[in-house]
C-alpha cells in the first residue's frame, strides 16, 4: 500500500528473552557448565537449521542441544534433550519492549516479526507480545531458517514492502543483520548480548530497544542500500 512503512523484527532474542528462558532450562541440567553448553547449543543449532532438508524448530531445539551435551561431554537423557520446548511457555518479553513498540504503533509504523520459531511454538508466545504484529513469517511457512533470505522474501511477496519503506530490527548479527543487508535493507541492530561483532551492516545499533523509536525515525531518513538477494 502506498504510504506504508514497515518495521518487521525477529522475536526470539528481540523481543522474548530467549537466553534467560533457556539458560533457566539448563542449570538443572547442567549446574556450572550451564552457560558453556548453551553458547554451544546456538552452534549446534546453526549446523543442525543450516542442513538442506527442513525440520521443525522443536526437533532442532531437542536434537541441537543433544549435539552440544555430547561436543561438551555432558550426558543428557531423553527427556532433558526437551527442555527447551518444555520452558518455552515460561518465557517472558524485555522489559524495554511493550513502551518502544507501542510507540511506535501510535505513530503509523506497521509491525511484522520474522522468526526462525515454528506456528506451534510461536502460539505460546503470542499472548505475551506487548502490541499487535500485523503479519507473521515463521520458519514452518518457508520451510527454511535464517540467514537464509526465505523470510525475508516471503514478507516482500505478502506485503509488497521494498526496502524504501522496511526497515528490520533485531538482536542476531548472523541471522538477522547480514541478511538484512544481502536484502538491501536498513536496519537497526538491537545488540543485547554485546557481541562484539562489526555494526558495519547495520545502520545503528543499540543496546535496548529503550532509544528504538527515534532511532527507527533516524534510520528512515538515510538511503536505501543497493540490494544483494532478490
Amino acid at each position: 500500500m502506498p504510504g506504508t512503512r514497515w518495521l518487521t523484527f525477529d522475536c526470539y532474542g528481540t523481543i522474548a528473552d530467549w537466553n534467560t528462558c533457556m539458560l533457566g532450562a539448563l542449570r538443572p541440567i547442567a549446574g556450572a557448565s550451564a552457560e558453556p553448553l548453551l553458547g554451544a547449543y546456538h552452534r549446534a543449532e546453526s549446523i543442525l537449521e543450516a542442513r538442506p532438508a527442513w525440520r521443525p524448530y522443536r526437533e532442532i531445539l531437542s536434537d541441537a542441544l543433544r549435539l552440544a551435551a555430547r561436543r561438551a561431554g555432558l550426558p543428557v537423557s531423553d527427556a532433558q534433550a526437551g527442555a527447551f520446548v518444555s520452558a518455552w511457555p515460561s518465557m517472558t518479553v524485555f522489559p524495554d519492549v511493550a513502551e518502544a513498540l507501542g510507540t511506535l504503533a501510535s505513530s503509523g509504523w506497521r509491525l511484522a516479526i520474522l522468526t526462525n520459531c515454528d506456528e506451534d511454538l510461536f502460539a505460546l508466545t503470542a499472548p505475551a507480545l506487548p502490541a499487535p504484529f500485523d503479519v507473521v513469517v515463521t520458519a514452518e511457512q518457508v520451510r527454511s531458517y535464517k540467514p537464509d533470505l526465505g523470510h525475508f522474501r516471503k514478507f516482500a511477496d505478502m506485503t509488497g514492502a521494498t526496502p524504501a519503506n522496511w526497515i528490520h530490527v533485531a538482536n542476531s548479527w548472523v541471522h538477522d543483520i547480514a541478511p538484512a543487508a544481502r536484502m538491501g535493507l536498513r536496519s537497526v541492530w538491537v545488540d543485547r548480548d554485546l557481541t562484539g561483532h562489526p555494526a558495519k551492516f547495520a545502520e545503528r545499533r543499540v543496546t535496548t530497544m529503550r532509544r528504538l523509536p527515534e532511532t527507527v525515525l533516524d534510520v528512515s531518513a538515510l538511503p536505501t542500500w543497493p540490494s544483494l538477494g532478490q
